[in-house]
């Protein structure tokens, strides 16, 4: 296979609420009129798969390329599936989003009856002053007390309220209540699911009242997948000296997948060398990426998937790219955090990071 960078079609998701941020304040084109809540840069996501848009793979969905490369697309992922493992998206939380959680890898398999849960990270690109977000329930709060709380639809007598500022991340796993907006503009990694259990009256399509009987039904469901412990916190991130001018900054890290955010100024580019599959998004200016044999142009709020064959990367600088993966925690993450003076306790606060090596790690 000659593999190059690939160009992806993007499902486009018009939820209420959603609004014009993706195109007015990150110059994305060719969306549709109207509120437009998400943009899915990479899914594999059954009823919304990305497809290749462009070169000698155009056509072909990121399903058809795991059953038949997947290894040259994925790289050394353990136990991938047949899935892209990874989902990404813009999120315009122009409103306040549903309070609504997704069940963890365990609850999925037993509950769902899908192969994963989904862990999610969400990188703030823009808050409005005062935006805040709902992510776990307070300590000593049990099911008693938190069904009361959603039957009330009183979300802030039971849940965190965080302040949400630019450049923050923060860590979802799965089981964990959460919500977001308004006012605030999201780059999210997450695993490959759609799974979900709302908690509102209220449709987050269309705005249309969820009947009686369904809300309860939705309510049991949430309360059944509904882990209480996880209780994540916003973080800038843990930045490392990489070149003249080019900063390297992880975001978030766990075992599903890892966030990072490269900028480069002008005196060098940048550079990176990856032994499995990249999710490249622009979010600064339009930029020159050169991987492999392949050279062309990236806009701002534009992705390419970077198969793992390729395994090196090129961009000229100025730069301000976010980089998603799934990770060797050790290698990737601890090793270069450690080396770099980081201690354990701010490395696993990055998400689930363990604060030894694997058994496997010669580290």
């Amino acid at each position: 296979m000659n593999w190059y960078p690939l160009r992806l079609t993007t499902p486009v998701k018009q939820h209420v609420f959603g609004g014009r941020a993706i195109a007015e304040r990150l110059g994305r084109t060719g969306l549709p009129d109207g509120p437009v809540a998400e943009t899915w840069e990479v899914s594999d996501v059954d009823g919304d798969a990305s497809t290749v848009a462009d070169g000698p793979l155009a056509g072909q969905t990121l399903r058809q390329l795991m059953a038949g490369h997947a290894e040259e697309l994925l790289g050394p992922v353990p136990h991938p599936g047949p899935r892209f493992p990874l989902l990404t998206k813009f999120i315009d939380g122009r409103g306040r989003l549903p309070v609504h959680l997704h069940a963890d890898d365990a609850t999925a398999r037993e509950l769902e009856g899908e192969p994963n849960g989904k862990t999610e990270a969400w990188h703030i690109l823009d808050a409005a002053p005062g935006a805040t977000a709902l992510v776990g329930v307070r300590p000593g709060v049990d099911r008693t007390t938190l069904h009361r709380a959603l039957l009330a639809q009183d979300f802030d007598a039971v849940m965190r309220r965080l302040p949400v500022r630019a450049g923050e991340t923060i860590h979802v796993p799965g089981g964990t209540l959460h919500s977001f907006g308004p006012g605030t503009l999201v780059y999210e990694i997450e695993q490959t699911s759609d799974i979900q259990q709302h908690a509102m009256r209220t449709r987050m399509e269309d705005g249309s009242p969820v009947p009686d009987a369904e809300w309860h039904a939705n309510l049991e469901n949430l309360l059944a997948e509904w882990r209480p412990e996880p209780r994540p916190e916003f973080h800038p991130g843990l930045s490392i000296g990489v070149d003249d001018g080019v900063r390297r900054t992880i975001l978030c890290a766990g075992p599903h997948f890892a966030l990072e955010r490269w900028t480069a100024g002008t005196q060098a580019p940048l550079r990176h060398t990856f032994p499995t599959a990249r999710i490249l998004t622009n979010a600064g200016a339009p930029v020159t990426v050169t991987s492999g044999p392949w050279t062309g142009t990236l806009d701002r709020a534009r992705t390419l998937l970077l198969p793992a064959a390729l395994g090196d990367l090129r961009i000229e600088g100025p730069a301000d790219v976010l980089l998603g993966y799934v990770p060797d925690l050790d290698g990737d993450i601890r090793a270069p955090l450690l080396h770099a003076g980081y201690a354990p306790a701010a490395i696993a606060a990055l998400g689930e990071v363990p604060a030894q090596p694997s058994a496997a790690s010669p580290s």
